[in-house]
């Protein structure tokens, strides 16, 4: 492979935010400029660009890599060759973080915060209760598209939530009494858009989608009802929990493009009419 890196534009990158089709995104930026600054590209996850031979063979080879710093010069640049030489589909990201800025894309506030125990560059634990339905699955979409990645996710019964995730060193989610749980009328997926910081036109539609289904309350957004259909059928016919999150993701990756589309004024009608 050539070790030459190219450029990847944000604007392509932006089209592909929030869905299983995007390339994975590593923030390279030295440390100090990590540090210095509040947020993340959303969907990014942290990696020191001076130990790339560290992490790169924990890279996927199957799935593009879209490394920036902080205005896509030498650091990225770097990075990129050197993955590239490991045989990975690396590019860096034109312009860097501020170009993605620029354009008004979505950040993530950076989750090493109190709340996330995992640091920069580890991948996040997130345990909840089996037997996910709604909330549980679209929390986990939420994580893995903006959030972190490479996130993991244990379903267990709900009297071992907390312990579990103590043991792991995660964070329990969606029970009572915890950082990322329903708030009012708000639910778990809220409660992540809102800590970090997600202000996404599309997001805020799926959350309310999200917050009809998973609380009974339809009249919220036309699409509640079948998103409630929906994840009550996958739970029908998946029986083992991350099986379940897998199909599930699909749904929401679906849905998440319909809000953005709908959002962007590029929302479609199915019009056809068998009668005429």
């Amino acid at each position: 492979m050539d070790t030459v890196p190219l450029p990847y534009s944000p604007s392509d990158l932006l089209d592909t935010l929030g869905c299983a089709a995007s390339p994975l995104v590593v923030d390279v930026r030295r440390r100090a400029a990590l540090e210095a600054d509040t947020a993340m590209i959303a969907g990014a996850t942290w990696r020191d660009p001076f130990a790339v031979a560290e992490w790169e063979k924990f890279l996927p080879r199957h799935r593009p890599v879209v490394l920036y710093c902080v205005h896509g010069h030498e650091i990225s640049r770097n990075a990129a060759s050197a993955l590239r030489s490991a045989g990975i589909d690396a590019r860096y990201l034109e312009g860097g973080i501020e170009a993605w800025r620029s354009l008004g894309a979505p950040t993530v506030a950076r989750r090493d915060a109190p709340t996330i125990p995992s640091g920069p560059g580890q991948p996040s634990v997130w345990v909840t209760r089996e037997r996910p339905k709604i909330d549980r699955i679209a929390c986990p979409w939420l994580v893995l598209r903006f959030i972190d990645p490479l996130a993991r996710f244990v379903f267990v019964p709900e009297a071992d939530v907390r312990a579990r995730a103590e043991e792991l060193g995660g964070v329990a989610y969606d029970i009572p009494g915890v950082a990322f749980t329903h708030r009012g009328e708000r639910c778990s997926f809220d409660a992540l858009v809102e800590d970090f910081g997600l202000a996404d036109a599309a997001l805020a539609k799926l959350a309310l989608i999200v917050r009809g289904a998973d609380t009974g309350r339809l009249d919220l957004a036309p699409e509640c009802a079948g998103l409630l259909a929906v994840s009550l059928g996958l739970g029908y016919t998946h029986r083992d929990d991350h099986e379940l999150l897998e199909k599930g993701l699909g749904v929401y990756d679906a849905l998440y493009a319909a809000c953005r589309a709908q959002a962007g004024g590029r929302g479609e009608r199915h019009s056809w009419n068998y009668a005429t």
